[in-house]
């Protein structure tokens, strides 16, 4: 079965990218797209399975409202949400498939793994962690999402990572690098992602809404997609 999905930011970096591959793909299309002039024209979205946002707050509002009008999955890649719209985001997969996103890579789906892992084995008061990351000097939100799902990555693992010590850096047209450095006695241990094309966020957008298409209503993250 095909995927018939609604973009929301569809003429941003990321919407572009998720749009020229999804023309490629024979198992999904984009029927609706939109963006800051039309986020309120919900009927274009007719018949979708998932909603699919990269936008900015207020275009997650309307990727919400886009859900609920057509009971689709939503897809929520946007960062640096309030907390209010977490919270509705929330309320929302009590009826709906939700899955939310900070990064779309499944590399960094596989790092998540790998850090709480690290933690549940490291755990204890020989051990620091410090998470750093580094991104191209338009980026707004510091810490990055990722940063921050990879902080309750450790923290899922037994290992908590205090405020101060996700440092972020933001400079040049980095794409994205995070990296967890474990400091022990004696020894340390790196963990990094290093982004060297923003086509893997679209590849991975592309996958998680052909996953997320059917779902049973609830709250799902990048994990989950790789089974």
């Amino acid at each position: 079965m095909t995927t018939r999905i609604a973009l929301m930011g569809a003429g941003g970096r990321m919407g572009t990218r998720i749009d020229a591959l999804a023309s490629s793909d024979s198992m999904i299309e984009v029927v609706a797209r939109f963006h800051r002039e039309n986020m309120s024209e919900t009927a274009l979205a007719r018949g979708v399975h998932v909603v699919v946002d990269f936008s900015c707050e207020h275009g997650t509002h309307a990727a919400i409202a886009i859900a609920r009008s057509t009971n689709a999955a939503l897809l929520v890649g946007t960062t640096g949400l309030s907390e209010g719209v977490e919270n509705i985001l929330e309320n929302l997969s009590a009826t709906h498939a939700v899955l939310i996103a900070p990064n779309t890579s499944l590399g960094v789906a596989v790092t998540r793994r790998l850090a709480q892992l690290a933690a549940e084995l490291l755990g204890s008061s020989e051990w620091s962690v410090d998470i750093v990351e580094s991104h191209h000097d338009r980026k707004k939100d510091a810490p990055s999402g990722t940063a921050l799902a990879l902080a309750r990555s450790l923290a899922s693992g037994g290992m908590p990572v205090l405020p101060e010590k996700i440092h972020a850096i933001r400079a040049g047209d980095t794409i994205g690098e995070h990296e967890i450095r474990f400091a022990g006695p004696s020894e340390r241990i790196h963990l990094m992602h290093q982004a060297v094309s923003r086509d893997l966020f679209a590849a991975g957008a592309v996958r998680a809404a052909k996953w997320l298409a059917g779902r049973a209503p609830g709250r799902y993250r990048m994990e989950d997609v790789l089974g």
